[in-house]
């Protein structure tokens, strides 16, 4: 099930009278509920297995609405990077929850990692936020980070790839 499917899941689900609904198929599953009959609320949560979560295995991610901005290409020659030649071992590094990505744990902190530098894995290169919460993302491999492709403060997707990491 990819994420416009999701969407649409959760469209219809709003719709509907329904207050949560559970989806499992294989190896994946989906669990979403809507807080529409409770005064002043309204959202709608999505929680993904805790196979996938790495970080916090209950984390709840907001979904983002539908008309929200997707994540931008990145702009500066940072973020683009080494090129990747063929050959060598590439890791992706992506995304286990919705949410929005940061390089740094705060406005006036250094980035967790840039294009060059060694991460092993178990290092934490980024941070998303979801609910107001602030999830470390840590590397799956120990290597050298050779691109970094999303923004800071950009949006993320579930299973969006945020770095690439050569091992």
């Amino acid at each position: 099930m990819n994420f416009n499917e999701i969407q649409e899941l959760i469209k219809l689900i709003n719709k509907s009278n329904l207050t949560e609904f559970k989806l499992k198929d294989k190896d994946f599953e989906v669990l979403i509920r809507t807080d529409k009959y409770q005064k002043g609320s309204g959202q709608t949560y999505i929680t993904a297995p805790p196979a996938t979560m790495s970080v916090m295995p209950q984390q709840q991610a907001a979904i983002a609405p539908s008309n929200a901005p997707a994540a931008t290409a990145p702009k500066n020659d940072e973020q683009s990077g080494a090129e990747t030649a063929k050959g060598k071992n590439i890791v992706e590094i992506k995304s286990p929850i919705v949410g929005t990505f940061y390089r740094a744990s705060g406005p006036d902190k250094p980035v967790f990692t840039k294009v060059g530098d060694q991460v092993k894995q178990g290092d934490v290169v980024c941070i998303i936020e979801a609910m107001k919460l602030f999830n470390e993302i840590e590397s799956d491999a120990t290597g050298t980070i050779v691109k970094v492709l999303v923004e800071d403060a950009s949006p993320v997707e579930y299973d969006q790839v945020l770095f690439l990491v050569e091992v």
